[in-house]
């Protein structure tokens, strides 16, 4: 079950030969937040692995989201009744968002810090990256909602803000697959610094703050989606045409073909597509009626293909045209809208978010232990070309549990060895 190869051999000859490069020329994350990060790693102890940096600053990310979920599950509240949702865990969220800011801005330099950098934890940090971006913004919803008719923000507007911000995050990759340089964009460090201010604003205040109006008849959220529409259509978007452009001009693009340059857009845009296709048409109104399970389905879809344009992008090898993923969603789409689902639609959504994202874990492990079974792997962890820690680890670990599968074993390894 685990043994399944996503990534090819020539994938894995081009991990070999990948270099990092990344340029960061936001005056936030420069000047104010990078120094707070260069004290903060002086206490974190040499023989940590980077990864586990990594991953518990996920973890962190899911165990918020899922505790807000537990209050909110249909993203209510806030709109219908404002104290359901404990102070605490308000509070709580801004202390979960910074750790996780912090560990994902930090993972990096550490890494650096124990001459243990490689792709591999770049691709565990990118990739863990593309779902918690999701992730961040359906926990943030919570905290203005909608369900009175008059403020707040509803379901399909929050579906146009998640795609906005998926969009951003997949120019990002789209950039660098053709640039070959990382353009840290400037909306992460922004847009995490007001997810704390917000979650510690809504803890003080209460959520009744984003339902009154801030200024000039204005609402809180309405700056929002000012600074969220404008960053990406007036900043982020054309700072990543312009540094295609001027890859153009000095001769460096990766990709020279204008189709090879927007093969890897093709799946995305094609999921964002298929999706809006089933919010517009769906005749019982799926996303008012599971607006969560809707939202978090996009997420870890959006995740898996853009995972997918990671792994091309550092390979430097040419990404399939569609992705799997879109043809099982045309089928559930199209019995959706056509109404042959009828009151099953909601019971088809679960089953397939369900699918989706065991899957996508599925994809993440065997992409992570086919890595480590790789030479490439074994010399990161000091295996060695004989493999006689690996096969002492393994028998170790058959002996200990004969049920727990290698492969679990290997991205266990990956979180507590500096790879």
């Amino acid at each position: 079950m685990w043994r399944w190869r996503y990534v090819s051999g020539r994938q894995l000859d081009g991990f070999r030969r990948y270099k990092y490069s990344a340029v960061d020329t936001n005056p936030l994350s420069v000047y104010i937040m990078q120094p707070i990060w260069n004290k903060i790693i002086k206490i974190v102890p040499l023989w940590i692995a980077p990864n586990l940096l990594t991953f518990s600053g996920f973890v962190m990310i899911l165990v918020n989201y899922f505790l807000i979920s537990f209050y909110d599950w249909d993203y209510t509240a806030s709109g219908t009744s404002p104290g359901l949702v404990p102070t605490w865990v308000w509070l709580f969220s801004a202390f979960t968002t910074f750790c996780a800011y912090a560990l994902d801005s930090i993972d990096g330099k550490h890494a650096r810090r124990t001459q243990s950098s490689t792709p591999l934890g770049e691709l565990f940090d990118h990739g863990l990256d593309s779902w918690a971006t999701s992730i961040f913004v359906l926990s943030f919803f919570s905290v203005c909602s909608c369900d009175n008719g008059k403020t707040g923000v509803s379901v399909y507007t929050m579906y146009i803000y998640l795609s906005i911000v998926l969009f951003n995050f997949m120019c990002s990759h789209w950039e660098k697959y053709n640039t070959g340089v990382l353009f840290l964009p400037w909306g992460y460090d922004i847009s995490q610094v007001v997810l704390i201010a917000a979650y510690l604003l809504t803890g003080a205040v209460g959520v009744e703050v984003w339902q009154k109006p801030f200024l000039f008849g204005y609402y809180i959220t309405d700056a929002l989606v000012i600074l969220l529409i404008g960053f990406s259509l007036f900043l982020s978007f054309p700072q990543t045409l312009y540094n295609i452009h001027r890859a153009h001009l000095k001769k460096t693009l990766k990709n020279n073909s204008l189709y090879e340059g927007l093969l890897p857009l093709v799946s995305p845009l094609l999921l964002f597509i298929l999706l809006t296709v089933w919010v517009v048409l769906s005749p019982g109104n799926i996303l008012a009626k599971q607006p969560r399970l809707f939202l978090w389905m996009f997420g870890v879809a959006f995740s898996n293909v853009i995972c997918k344009m990671i792994i091309c992008q550092m390979s430097s090898t040419r990404p399939e045209l569609f992705h799997w993923f879109l043809f099982p969603l045309a089928l559930v789409v199209y019995a959706a809208i056509s109404g042959l689902l009828g009151w099953m639609e909601e019971a088809v959504l679960a089953v397939f978010t369900v699918l989706v994202t065991a899957a996508h874990v599925h994809y993440g492990v065997c992409v992570v232990s086919g890595h480590l079974q790789s030479g490439h792997g074994r010399a990161a962890l000091g295996w060695g070309e004989d493999g006689v820690w690996e096969r002492f680890l393994c028998c170790l670990v058959g002996a200990v549990s004969g049920s727990l599968n290698v492969q679990l074993w290997l991205v266990f390894c990956v979180l507590f060895y500096s790879v």
